[in-house]
């Protein structure tokens, strides 16, 4: 195989007449067979080209024809491939981006210093300093001993790094240097313009200083801007790699590191999954954090609610069916809501009331414009990775939307959070009741989850504050539970058809005013099983609006955030990761009451 040569040059001069002159470089060098990128601008011409050595002797005979560009000398090397892709001709404003103003090298650039005269002062140790003004991914490759890097990611940051050297330099010889001269055409005069007075820029860069003496004082490769990424002092190409992720160059020891992965990421940029993870918790963190400041259902906003058609309505009129299923709504009301077109078909279409409905079909309840009850939105993630969140939920707040509330709700918060995603609780919680909680970021991890919940096998600890003192440390209640809720969505104990329950006690502490603290493990998972059970045993949960003292019942399930607080709060969960299958156990007990 034929060795490729390889050209970069560039050159200051002011040109015209760009367009027509990009069209007729860009059809030969494709005609030629040349690789590579030429960049045209009004302040002159840089070009980094590569194919065969006649061929290139073609392409510079037409730039010498340029005016302006007569006699351009560009710097050679040879490669055993073709390390461009493609070929590039592209007009720019500047060739190399810069964008101070009143800089133009094509008149005045810096005084510059052969390669062999910088050699010849490095050997006498001469006392200057060398200024690396390349960016910062390049000089991992290499650079002169004891250069001084300019620390930018980008050649537009280079006034501000200059800003930030000391004032002492300003009187002292400084020599900058870049891959190939390039960037200190224009780094030089700014330099001077700010006050540097002894200011020298190495003709031609690294890349003629390896051509004409070689690596001495040099350390490392030099990195270059091509599939070669690195050419050792004999400009030789070497053995290293990019990222393709941080655009890092890689020695080839560099990518032995096992954080080294082929478009993906290298030892610079590597991040684990623990910083991920905890990167994506702060991300989300602050994204519930929006929500303290301005709940989503604050404000008046058109809802509309959705009713499913279950099997044993099918056939009949949407009148009826909605009389029966809503029935603490009249008929009478229901045929007014329908004339006035505020029951729709899931795609918004307005009914009538002698439609026929078919099971499964899902149909709309417009409602009218309102805003929803205040309540906490002080939600703190715990965990989370790509199969589960952890978080401990404030009270007031509602898991679903039901009743006054729709927005502000934990389902929704995790919607907007998480979007697209939608995430789904793995057990319930009470809007009153605070605490850790267990969320599903799938359908797959849902179905993990959800049947570790409904089989008992997941580890469950609450802790009430409690009227009065139970005169043992430990009990337990086995009242069953009724199965469906009375009408203000209250469950009661129910000896004869309710569900059988069961949950372990033990006091923590018995307090001066009355009060007890006690803990609490459901073994089963009936609805307000906790609640209920302290009630039945003569020991209700201080601040409980619905279970009250001497087997009282009353009016409310959500409190409002006037309210006293519910003292009830989830402590501790431990459940199987549904991945991983490792045991997971998370507690927070940080808000004693």
């Amino acid at each position: 195989m034929s060795l490729m040569t390889n050209i970069s040059t560039y050159r200051f001069a002011p040109l015209s007449g760009l367009k027509p002159l990009r069209e007729r470089l860009l059809t030969q060098c494709k005609e030629w067979k040349l690789k590579g990128t030429i960049l045209l601008s009004p302040e002159g011409i840089n070009m980094f080209v590569a194919g065969s050595r006649d061929k290139i002797d073609l392409l510079m005979q037409e730039i010498w024809k340029i005016p302006g560009l007569e006699g351009l000398e560009p710097k050679y090397s040879e490669s055993e491939h073709q390390p461009f892709t493609r070929m590039l001709v592209r007009i720019k404003k500047e060739i190399i981006a810069f964008g101070v103003e009143g800089i133009d090298p094509s008149k005045r650039t810096s005084p510059k210093l052969k390669a062999a005269e910088l050699k010849k002062w490095l050997d006498e140790g001469r006392p200057l300093t060398l200024f690396d003004t390349r960016n910062d991914y390049e000089i991992k490759l290499g650079t002169f001993q004891g250069a001084l890097p300019a620390g930018i990611n980008h050649f537009r940051d280079f006034p501000l790094a200059v800003s930030k050297l000391p004032e002492k330099m300003k009187d002292e010889p400084v020599v900058m240097f870049c891959t190939g001269g390039i960037r200190c055409e224009k780094a030089g005069p700014y330099m001077e313009s700010v006050g540097f007075k002894h200011i020298f820029q190495l003709d031609g860069g690294i890349l003629k200083y390896f051509e004409e003496v070689g690596g001495n004082h040099y350390q490392g490769d030099c990195f270059v801007f091509d599939q070669r990424v690195g050419v050792d002092p004999s400009l030789a190409e070497t053995p290293d790699s990019q990222c393709f992720a941080c655009l890092s160059p890689l020695t080839s020891e560099e990518q032995k590191d096992n954080r080294y992965v082929l478009g993906k990421s290298c030892l610079y940029c590597y991040v684990s999954p623990q910083e991920k993870r905890l990167e994506s918790m702060k991300k989300h963190q602050a994204a519930f954090d929006v929500f303290k400041e301005k709940l989503p259902g604050s404000e008046p906003y058109e809802n509309f609610r959705p009713v499913k058609v279950p099997k044993e309505f099918d056939g009949q009129t949407i009148l009826d069916f909605l009389s029966r299923i809503l029935s603490h709504i009249s008929q009478s009301e229901w045929e007014k809501e329908i004339q006035e077109g505020k029951i729709l078909t899931h795609h918004k279409v307005r009914v009538e009331k002698n439609h026929v409905i078919k099971a499964g079909e899902r149909y709309l309840h417009k409602l009218p414009m309102a805003s929803e009850p205040s309540v906490s939105a002080d939600v703190k993630i715990l965990f989370e990775d790509e199969m589960v969140i952890v978080i401990d939920k404030p009270a007031p707040l509602p898991v679903h939307a039901g009743g006054r509330f729709n927005r502000n709700t934990l389902q929704y918060f995790l919607n907007e959070v998480y979007a697209p995603q939608r995430p789904r609780p793995a057990h319930r919680l009470d809007a009153n009741t605070s605490g850790v909680m267990v969320i599903a970021r799938s359908r797959h991890s849902a179905g993990h989850l959800q049947s570790q919940f409904a089989q008992g096998k997941v580890e469950k600890v609450y802790h009430a504050k409690v009227v009065g003192h139970p005169k043992v440390d430990h009990f337990s209640c086995s009242a069953p539970i009724s199965s469906e809720p009375d009408e203000c969505g209250s469950r009661t104990v129910d000896t004869h058809e309710g569900l059988e329950a069961l949950t372990e006690f033990k006091v923590l502490q018995r307090n001066s005013d009355g009060t007890s603290l006690v803990e609490a493990k459901p073994i089963t998972g009936r609805t307000n099983q906790i609640r209920v059970h302290l009630w039945h045993l003569g020991f209700p949960i201080v601040g409980d609006l619905l279970y009250l003292a001497n087997q009282k019942l009353g009016k409310t399930q959500t409190q409002s955030m006037h309210d006293e607080p519910l003292c009830l709060r989830s402590v501790k969960v431990s459940f199987v990761h549904p991945l991983s299958r490792e045991l997971l156990s998370f507690e927070n007990v940080s808000n004693r009451f």
